[in-house]
């Protein structure tokens, strides 16, 4: 499969799937005799949760919530909208949020503050990709994939105006 020509390739596949799977090896040693609930903030996990979820071997839940704060832009415009809320109980629970990629760490800050008023027993980040030189809001990440530059990434899940989702690899958009 071939990129458009504006995007520069930045993870394989490969690398991809073997992040993915040393992940899924993290989370199975530690929430071992546990069940905790997976909660992904859509629409750009989605493809990084299914991928993790089948290389688990513990039982988890799942739940999805859907955070906005980009729209249709390039760059974020620092208010966080939700547009798809939690509808689990999660007070008692362990709670592993899955987040494709944390760039400044507004979005996912305000809803981890969220989760955090309603008193799980344990609350978790697990960001695939992330983009430390961009941060804004302080956000601890237990496990992560990968760190990349600040560029706009695209593919596995992530999109630029609800395109380039499909791609197995992750690419950055060229200005």
């Amino acid at each position: 499969m071939t990129a458009p020509q504006q995007l520069k390739l930045l993870l394989t596949e490969e690398e991809i799937r073997k992040g993915v799977e040393r992940l899924a090896q993290e989370i199975n040693r530690d929430y071992q005799q546990k069940n905790p609930l997976l909660l992904g903030i859509l629409k750009g996990s989605f493809i990084f949760m299914a991928d993790l979820i089948r290389l688990l071997e513990i039982p988890v839940e799942i739940e999805f919530v859907r955070l906005s704060s980009y729209g249709s832009a390039r760059v974020t415009s620092g208010e966080v909208k939700v547009v798809h809320g939690l509808r689990s109980q999660i007070k008692g629970r362990d709670v592993l949020v899955i987040e494709d990629i944390v760039d400044t760490g507004i979005t996912v800050g305000y809803f981890l503050n969220y989760l955090r008023r309603k008193k799980p027993s344990s609350l978790k980040l697990c960001a695939l990709f992330d983009k430390p030189s961009r941060r804004k809001a302080s956000v601890p990440i237990d496990y992560l994939g990968f760190t990349i530059p600040a560029k706009f990434v695209v593919g596995y899940g992530l999109d630029y105006d609800e395109r380039f989702r499909h791609l197995p690899q992750l690419y950055f958009i060229e200005d």
